[in-house]
């Protein structure tokens, strides 16, 4: 049995401990929190134990699962707890994964351990159509359209402002450019061209809602590159209307083969999610079996699913993939 421990217990978290759930070679050992342990109930009953006594535990557990946020929690959480174990996490601030990559990949291969960052499905199972998509058109274009749906790290980075109280953030596809995509005409689209950011957010009390606003549609990589609405609403609005974290979106690689480029061919990768922190959870489990299996073999520092067998991955035997699944 692979020993999984949490750090973190939000939305991922409780979608990761019930994934483990799920995974007759894993077993949840113990959710580790910043919060005083005493006021955390998990789901499964697994006990929780205080973040800073994570380290106690470096014989007790194989991988650990990091459920923090990318914007303030990820970057510090992943590297040090990779100096003590296997770990995994969704990073998912697509232009300083490179600058996190190298600062887990330090802290892993100096400690003999395997750290998969940026496991969710966008950076991660995207990455992979991405990637697959593109070796087999090389000639012709790809795009990725996210949404309609609630985007975790931007509704946490939109809370992490001072004044706000809670927040749901939605990235919405431009329907004329997801259009033209697939009508394979090839367009070139900056960011703000292909989606929109819907944010609604609930200010505390007597804060300066010109000020938030400001902050969120200057905050840099989140916001600053796309068409942004904020729309300040009541706790009670928020709870009716948006607690469900739905998400998806579509990976779409249009390209030409033939001696000519006369044929056109288009690939399409989507997904339409009920839960996406949920869904993330899954993701980021099978990627804990991968990154035991890889440390069990020698494998250390910093990697991506790119470096990851899609074997690794799955809970079925080889017999059962080249039967069932080739």
């Amino acid at each position: 049995m692979i020993r999984v421990g949490i750090a973190g217990y939000g939305n991922i978290g409780r979608g990761v401990e019930a994934a483990v759930t799920h995974a007759q070679d894993m077993e949840l050992v113990a959710v580790f929190s910043r919060r005083d342990p005493a006021t955390v109930q998990t789901v499964t009953g697994v006990p929780v134990v205080a973040y800073d006594k994570i380290g106690e535990c470096a014989g007790d557990i194989d991988v650990v699962i990091i459920c923090g946020g990318s914007a303030t929690d990820l970057p510090w959480m992943t590297p040090e707890l990779a100096a003590k174990f296997n770990v995994i996490d969704s990073f998912d601030n697509h232009h300083h994964i490179p600058e996190h990559f190298a600062k887990v990949n330090e802290a892993a291969s100096a400690s003999g351990k395997v750290g998969i960052i940026s496991c969710g499905w966008d950076p991660g199972y995207f990455s992979l159509a991405r990637i697959l998509a593109d070796s087999a058109l090389p000639e012709g274009d790809s795009y990725t359209f996210w949404g309609r749906g609630v985007s975790q790290g931007h509704s946490d980075a939109i809370r992490r402002i001072e004044g706000v109280k809670d927040a749901r953030q939605y990235t919405v596809p431009v329907e004329a450019a997801l259009e033209s995509v697939r009508n394979n005409e090839h367009p070139e689209f900056t960011a703000r061209q292909m989606h929109l950011r819907e944010c609604w957010v609930v200010a505390e009390d007597g804060a300066d809602k010109a000020a938030i606003e400001e902050a969120i549609k200057t905050m840099p990589d989140y916001f600053e590159p796309y068409d942004t609405t904020v729309t300040f609403i009541t706790q009670e609005e928020l709870d009716r209307d948006h607690s469900g974290l739905p998400h998806g979106g579509s990976v779409i690689r249009s390209g030409r083969t033939g001696f000519d480029r006369e044929f056109n061919n288009t690939v399409e990768f989507t997904l339409n999610l009920d839960s996406n922190p949920f869904f993330t959870s899954s993701i980021l489990v099978a990627a804990a079996r991968a990154a035991y299996r890889m440390n069990q073999e020698g494998q250390s520092g910093a990697k991506t699913l790119f470096d990851v067998p899609p074997a690794y991955l799955s809970h079925h035997t080889r017999e059962e993939l080249l039967a069932h699944m080739l």
